[in-house]
């Protein structure tokens, strides 16, 4: 039977040679990958002047953050099903198109809400591109190059999150804060090239399995109800009424999602794929990392510009230990893993991770920046192993025809473990700063009667506190600034050591429980068999 180039694509005919230009195609998509991955971390940069700049409140600098994660984690599902339904090159140039345009409005915001909409359209279009890239290839490659290509393609993912602070931090040395977003336009067409002209087309081998928008729409539901409700919970409290809700809204859904997707004859996603431990402690130890790793990306972009008062640039350049280590150790994970095996590797990796960070908790605004290096290359170290296997594992354990949902799953992780992270971590520092200012706050609020109700904003937050302390000094209170700006510091530092010393502690509990339970490799069987005509696990 003669295939031409699309159709032989859907029918897996690279896996014995693999498709010709399968090295620019992995070029592309990787380039794709630290467009959207990079968003995520480089915003983090400019939270600083956003807040300047216009005014925004701690919970706007919040979402700006969380509506872009909160968008992607609750769409990955969903629109990489449709990806395996509809082509996946299609829902990657889409996606690359919708994100380029919503990066161009946003870096004209005049207000901070019009940045929040955008980044929700951002996040969007993210869950677009990042399922179609892993999926694409996965399918490019022969198996045994396949390890090698997700360990690059993982080492541009985590890579991708230490590069976004340096570009964004060049970019505020000579523009203003909507410069980083107009950074990422060139990188979108060049994207785009790439998407319409070397990468193939793709999509499920059997496409005559229908769409299923219910099991879409309740996956929505529980990972978005849940997301939000980790979001806002340490504004509202945890026992807010609107916040329980959320939680129970996710369990409804859940309980829904499940029985749907028994009973539906082409699930979008088989509840029996958790009864396989490698791909559900994968999906654990993934969300956990990223967990560890955006809530350690959200302190320290703070902690180097507000506690140690470095500019954009130098924050972002003192994050670089980090990505260079992932670049160099990820693409050669998989020689690690052969000699290792999955459960010493991820377990090892988790645990470099928690050392990383819990060493992170304990530095102060006078400690020295080789402290820090060793502690962001450790951690970084633990990731680099960690993110390719687990990546490998997640993805070869559902049937090629669901390669969109497996990469859309691996990528859910990331992106709920990092809402978390940004999540609990956000508000550990927030309790322990404002337990930490309240004291001298309300001091000098008393102190000051009706020409200091200004400082009572420093409560918010140290970007706001250090402007409050600007403000001090502009009307000559000296003494008082310096007494804000150094509480202030203070209580940031208190706070950074509650919300890292705990982050360390639960991925160091999770590197615990890999290693008691994750299957030894000799027992990893590869793909189970598929029962005929309806794509589930026996």
């Amino acid at each position: 039977m003669a295939f031409s180039r699309a159709e032989a694509y859907e029918v897996g005919a690279y896996e014995s040679e693999g498709h010709p230009q399968r090295w620019w195609i992995l070029g592309f998509l990787c380039l794709s990958l630290v467009l959207i991955v990079a968003s995520v971390s480089s915003v983090n940069v400019a939270l600083p002047s956003i807040q300047r700049d216009l005014d925004a409140s701690g919970s706007d600098l919040q979402w700006i953050v969380d509506s872009y994660a909160l968008l992607f984690a609750c769409m990955l599902l969903p629109l990489g099903a449709i990806g395996d339904h509809l082509g996946r090159r299609k829902v990657l140039i889409a996606g690359l198109l919708i994100f380029g345009i919503a990066t161009g409005i946003a870096a004209a915001a005049e207000e901070a809400y019009q940045i929040i909409v955008m980044r929700a359209i951002m996040g969007t279009a993210a869950a677009l591109i990042m399922p179609a890239t892993l999926s694409i290839l996965t399918e490019v490659f022969t198996k045994r190059e396949l390890p090698k290509a997700i360990a690059v393609w993982a080492a541009f993912a985590g890579a991708g999150g230490m590069i976004g602070p340096i570009g964004a931090g060049l970019v505020l040395k000579w523009f203003w804060w909507g410069g980083v977003f107009a950074l990422t336009i060139p990188l979108v067409l060049v994207g785009l090239f790439g998407a319409i002209f070397v990468v193939p087309s793709s999509r499920n081998g059997n496409g005559a399995h229908p769409f299923d928008p219910l099991g879409a729409l309740l996956s929505i539901a529980i990972i978005g109800a849940f997301v939000f409700g980790v979001i806002e919970g340490p504004n509202y409290g945890w026992t807010n009424m609107a916040i329980l809700g959320m939680f129970i809204i996710t369990a409804l859904a859940g309980i829904l999602f499940y029985f749907w997707e028994k009973k539906v004859p082409h699930p979008m996603l088989d509840p029996n794929y958790f009864r396989i431990r490698r791909f559900n402690l994968s999906a654990l130890a993934m969300t956990v990392m990223f967990f560890g790793l955006f809530g350690w990306l959200f302190v320290l972009t703070q902690y180097f510009q507000f506690a140690q008062g470095h500019s954009p640039l130098d924050a972002g350049l003192r994050m670089m230990p980090s990505a260079v280590v992932m670049l160099i150790v990820a693409p050669r994970s998989a020689i690690i893993a052969a000699a290792w095996g999955t459960r010493k590797i991820v377990s090892r990796g988790l645990l470099l991770v928690s050392l990383g960070i819990g060493g992170l908790a304990f530095i102060t605004p006078d400690t020295p920046y080789w402290i820090v290096v060793i502690c962001l290359v450790v951690g970084a170290l633990g990731g680099s192993i960690l993110m390719p296997t687990v990546t490998e594992r997640i993805v070869s354990s559902l049937p090629p025809e669901k390669a969109g949902v497996g990469s859309a799953m691996n990528d859910t992780t990331r992106e709920v473990g990092g809402s978390i992270g940004i999540a609990i971590v956000g508000s550990l520092l927030a309790v322990g700063y404002r337990r930490g200012v309240d004291g001298t706050v309300s001091e000098l609020t008393e102190g000051l009667g009706q020409a200091g109700g200004f400082v009572d904003s420093a409560r918010d937050s140290i970007g706001r506190a250090l402007a409050v302390s600007g403000e001090l000094a502009n009307r000559g209170l000296v003494g008082e600034a310096g007494q804000l700006r150094d509480a202030a510091i203070g209580a940031f530092d208190s706070g950074m050591t509650l919300g890292l010393g705990i982050t360390a502690g639960i991925v160091f509990l999770t590197s615990v429980i890999i290693w008691l339970f994750y299957p030894a490799d000799e027992l990893e069987i590869a793909p189970k068999a598929v029962a005929e005509g309806d794509g589930r696990p026996r």
